[in-house]
């Protein structure tokens, strides 16, 4: 199969009309999207991607009425939060329609929906009749694509087409939250919208749910993912262990370069110490170092509040974990 890179929505709802699968993109990662109502289109995002089946997929609408048509109910604080963030790096996990195919959902009652940010898969999503189910366009548990060339080094002959959106802006996948048995809202995933802005809105603390899992209930809490082929530790701005001292290393920091390494070794996130900006950076930069031909990548611990958690956690999971 010729993989093309390209900038045509019509190509593109051409495609997905069709059955096929189709790279999209949105402000936090490219998408890999299907029709989310074809068991047949959503079967071939698990093939593409070798995802498993029980890791549930998010459903991508144009709009909170088009989203409306998937969900039962649409408790108040959701109202709250889609007319604080939508379109926007949040996603939604609502009790879920029949029309909504279980394989999307991993056999769950609940679906993860969003209204993504990007104008052009905006528009490409108000000329189709039914949703984009969009998993990140990358092989499974390996480092999310924020490029239209990332998708094409990972999945260049599986694709036809990937519609070409610039690069990502936000650079990390999507908050999850979701409300439990008790109706409390929950967050399922760190992501692009910083929990304290979603605590704001609510004006209430949030409880964030275990997210490392080998049993997930929302999408993105493998406890295995965004990894890279090079082994990676993650450590704290000083450290710089002793253990990895006889090998080639590439470091990876928030902003300052590590004095006891050449600075050709090293990749820094965001010079001026901006966390939305190594969230941006952040896949890129995982991705540049992993082709550094390097025996381990060090990568900084970044600072806990605002997007620093979504970063750590994706860095948590990223890590080299012994077999």
């Amino acid at each position: 199969m010729n993989t093309v890179i390209g900038t045509d929505i019509k190509k593109a709802v051409e495609l997905l009309n069709k059955g096929e699968v189709v790279a999209i993109p949105t402000e936090t990662v490219y998408g890999l999207a299907a029709n989310a109502l074809s068991e047949d289109a959503v079967l071939r995002i698990y093939e593409v991607k070798q995802r498993p089946r029980f890791n549930p997929l998010i459903l991508h609408v144009a709009s909170l009425e088009h989203a409306r048509e998937y969900v039962n109910n649409l408790p108040v604080e959701a109202q709250q939060l889609t007319t604080a963030f939508w379109p926007g790096s949040l996603t939604l996990l609502l009790d879920k329609k029949e029309t909504v195919p279980d394989l999307v959902t991993a056999g769950s009652n609940r679906v993860a929906l969003r209204v993504p940010n990007h104008p052009l898969t905006l528009q490409l999503l108000q000329q189709l009749s039914f949703p984009l189910a969009a998993p990140s366009a990358n092989p499974s548990g390996y480092v999310s694509p924020t490029s239209a060339q990332h998708v094409y080094d990972n999945l260049h002959g599986k694709i036809p087409y990937i519609l070409d959106g610039g690069e990502c802006g936000v650079g990390v996948e999507s908050t999850i939250l979701g409300w439990n048995k008790q109706q409390q809202p929950e967050v399922y995933r760190l992501g692009g919208i910083p929990v304290e802005a979603i605590e704001e809105v609510l004006q209430q603390k949030l409880r964030i749910k275990k997210s490392i899992t080998e049993n997930p209930d929302a999408p993105g809490q493998l406890k295995s993912h965004y990894a890279t082929t090079t082994p990676l530790h993650l450590h704290a701005a000083d450290d710089l262990p002793v253990a990895f001292s006889n090998k080639k290393v590439i470091r990876i920091n928030f902003k300052n370069y590590h004095p006891s390494l050449p600075k050709e070794q090293q990749l820094i996130l965001s010079e001026n110490g901006s966390l939305e900006e190594a969230a941006k950076h952040l896949f890129k930069t995982l991705r540049a170092a992993d082709a550094m031909q390097a025996d381990v990548l060090i990568a900084e611990r970044l600072p806990g509040e605002g997007l620093g958690a979504a970063i750590n956690d994706r860095l948590e999971r990223a890590q080299f974990i012994m077999k």
